[in-house]
């Protein structure tokens, strides 16, 4: 059921589902968009501070996305204007399991645009042991019911 920018409070809060990444699609995604030895090379980054394998901060993004579009867009969540406070935590591993929860933090009408409402809402996903990887506020647009 679609969700409009009046059926949404500040304090809403929704957990996602899961997913579990692996070395395979780790070094894939990194030889494709952030060729570091850490993300492509496991002898290399066995020699560095994280001591093994790590994806890509931006893989990890992209992972929460999914998760985000896959489970709370519709064609009410209308795109973004951006991210702020983007932050990678923790190194992301292989076989490590990723859960996302969203909340959402501010809501505005948008000014310029009444057919929206600016919607901000900070992602956090964290691994199987409940520890916080990345956390990001996204800063949506959802549309209006009726425009202002």
């Amino acid at each position: 059921m679609p969700e409009y920018y009046e059926d949404i409070s500040i304090g809403d809060t929704r957990e996602f589902g899961e997913r579990t990444v692996t070395k395979d699609e780790i070094v894939e995604f990194a030889e494709k968009y952030d060729p570091q030895p850490i993300h492509v090379d496991e002898s290399a980054a066995e020699a560095t501070m994280f001591g093994g394998l790590i994806a890509s901060g931006w893989h990890t993004a992209a992972i929460c996305m999914r998760l985000f579009v896959d489970h709370m867009a519709d064609e009410t969540w209308v795109g973004a204007r951006g991210v702020d406070e983007l932050r990678w935590i923790r190194p992301v591993r292989p076989g490590d399991t990723l859960s996302l929860s969203v909340e959402v933090v501010e809501k505005r009408p948008d000014e310029s645009n009444p057919e929206v409402g600016r919607v901000h809402t900070r992602l956090t996903a964290t691994n199987q042991r409940d520890e916080a990887v990345i956390s990001w506020i996204g800063l949506g647009m959802v549309r209006r019911r009726e425009s202002a």
